[in-house]
């Protein structure tokens, strides 16, 4: 019976990551701000790994990640690495020392998307000897990582839902 809802919870995660990976990649879907668009994926990875073991949470870090590099036609495995570790960390500090509440997913997503979104502009960006890397970091993807903090709330609170309606009753 456990694998059965086990089964059920993650299959809706695979289907919001894809309907969001959708979402995402649909122009004009999403109103942008000052010319950015959210990174949606990456808080919904984030906050199902606060509610799932560390195994499945790298898992769903990296399917989530691949979406986020064929849709920005990166590296292939790049976001993968960084999200799969992301989850695994964030999967085990939320088992052993994290309490799962909104306010924790915040600053979960917030150092995590700044990690991620600067790692990302300096090895697609810097490195790639570009002129006006300051102005691309302050115009282009600090924007990026506001419009997606704006969005945590969200993906918390819907990913909570699925944590904790699709579970066999204790009873």
């Amino acid at each position: 019976m456990e694998n059965r809802y086990r089964f059920i919870r993650y299959f809706a995660y695979v289907l919001e990551i894809l309907v969001l990976y959708m979402i995402q990649q649909t122009p004009g879907f999403l109103p942008s701000l000052m010319g950015a668009r959210p990174i949606l994926i990456i808080p919904a990875v984030l906050a199902i790994a606060m509610f799932e073991p560390e195994l499945p949470a790298m898992g769903f870090g990296i399917f989530g990640g691949l979406f986020i590099d064929f849709g920005i036609g990166a590296a292939l495995g790049f976001h993968g690495i960084l999200l799969g570790v992301a989850c695994y960390v964030i999967s085990a500090f939320s088992a052993n020392l994290l309490r799962t509440n909104l306010l924790t997913s915040f600053l979960v997503n917030t150092i995590a998307l700044l990690v991620i979104v600067i790692l990302q502009w300096l090895f697609y960006y810097v490195l790639y000897g570009y002129d006006h890397c300051e102005y691309a970091l302050v115009h282009h993807y600090l924007p990026r990582i506001l419009y997606s903090l704006v969005l945590t709330p969200i993906t918390f609170y819907f990913n909570r839902a699925f944590a904790m309606l699709i579970r066999p009753s204790d009873g």
